[in-house]
């Protein structure tokens, strides 16, 4: 059994790709209305986290302030949390949000199967280019802890 998908001749978690051929079908203010209802669903940040030192964990190319904080787990998998005003930030948060549902609680194989692209696979035709070098910080910054 596999742990990725194939989508446009690479592999990512199944989660993801049902995600993206969803976002596929949708006009530009459907995607924006999904967006929304995913940044609505990014998991707060857990108590045990709010006193560390935040420096390690920000993403400091988001011109939105995120923090993102890894959890390895006893039976090898790996959980993100981060903090990320999504009241002013939903686009972030959605994003994190997406990835979030396909790679939290699987093991690290999985995270670092993220494709390259996948930013402007899901951003694809909502205009938010500026936005796109700090969601892919984000991203690399999700593989790093991975690796």
């Amino acid at each position: 059994m596999s742990d990725a998908s194939t989508i446009d001749g690479g592999s990512m978690p199944p989660a993801l790709a049902k995600t993206l051929r969803q976002f596929r079908l949708l006009s530009r203010d459907d995607k924006m209305q999904a967006l929304l209802a995913w940044s609505r669903k990014l998991e707060p940040l857990p108590e045990r986290f709010a006193a560390l030192d935040r420096e390690a964990f920000t993403v400091h190319e988001c011109q939105t302030r995120v923090d993102i904080f890894p959890e390895h787990r006893d039976d090898g998998t790996l959980h993100f949390y981060a903090d990320v005003n999504a009241r002013q930030s939903p686009t972030v948060a959605a994003i994190l949000a997406i990835v979030f549902a396909a790679v939290n609680d699987q093991p690290p194989s999985v995270t670092l199967s993220l494709p390259p692209d996948i930013v402007r696979q899901l951003m694809n035709d909502i205009g938010l280019g500026a936005r796109e070098a700090g969601l892919n910080a984000m991203i690399q910054r999700l593989k790093r802890f991975a690796a």
